[in-house]
């Protein structure tokens, strides 16, 4: 059963933001390459997959903090396929450093680490490679083409898919972005597919990472619309994550939150 406090919190951002989608799925998008994208990870509970997420050092997982209500415990590594953990090669148990000043979606600073209780290092049947972060503020043009990925449905209230998926979406304008959710967006966020592209997130994959210039995470999935995933009529919203580079990088230099 969800804890009061929990539920007034869901009912605040739902009203403020139409009954948004918390979680996220790839929609239009298509199995992933092999040996590719080697830092994305499924965050996990005691009941399986939750969140997604990606490598960030050998020490942290980077995910988004409203992930945090489904109770984290541990992320999968080194596999494209949620059928295939070895979980004493793939899976980390984890601490928790959520961004201190987060307190929903509709307020920003939706980001989190993961510390892993044990270093992430690749094995000759593990492939795992950090992503890159962003080393200052990141402007991204309009209609810029960047990458999400994610496991779960293909379609809004769909089933979810064991196999990693990917596609490939447009940056869209902030001020534009701004306009069409009727200036209702928190600070610091980037948007990007859903409206005008048929292309994006829905329910099963938040936390995962917005990656452009071949190699670069600059920002994480969080929200979007009315649970509307595969025609969307608002831009899909990611945390900018160059918005909060001393927050992470004090923490990945102690390694602790």
């Amino acid at each position: 059963m969800m804890h009061a406090l929990y539920s007034v919190l869901l009912f605040h951002v739902l009203t403020c933001f139409g009954g948004n989608a918390m979680r996220s799925e790839i929609i239009k998008g298509k199995k992933t390459k092999q040996k590719s994208m080697l830092y994305m990870a499924s965050v996990q509970n005691n009941k399986g997959h939750i969140c997604g997420g990606f490598l960030v050092s050998e020490d942290f997982v980077v995910t988004a903090a409203h992930c945090d209500r489904w109770n984290p415990t541990s992320v999968v590594l080194g596999t494209h396929n949620l059928n295939k953990v070895d979980n004493e090669t793939m899976r980390y148990a984890v601490k928790r450093c959520k961004h201190p000043s987060y307190v929903d979606t509709a307020s920003g600073n939706d980001i989190m680490l993961l510390k892993l209780l044990r270093k992430a290092r690749p094995g000759k049947k593990v492939l795992i490679k950090p992503i890159q972060l962003p080393n200052h503020e990141i402007k991204l043009k309009e209609k810029k083409k960047c990458h999400i990925a994610g496991w779960g449905s293909t379609r809004s209230r769909g089933e979810t898919v064991n196999d990693l998926q990917e596609v490939e979406v447009p940056i869209i304008d902030l001020e534009k972005c701004q306009k069409l959710w009727h200036n209702k967006l928190p600070a610091n966020v980037i948007c990007a597919g859903g409206y005008g592209t048929k292309k994006g997130f829905c329910q099963g994959d938040s936390g995962g990472p917005l990656v452009c210039n071949r190699n670069l995470a600059v920002g994480v999935i969080s929200f979007n619309s009315k649970f509307n995933c595969d025609y969307p009529d608002v831009p899909n919203i990611y945390t900018d994550i160059s918005q909060f580079l001393p927050w992470m990088k004090e923490i990945l230099k102690r390694k602790n939150c």
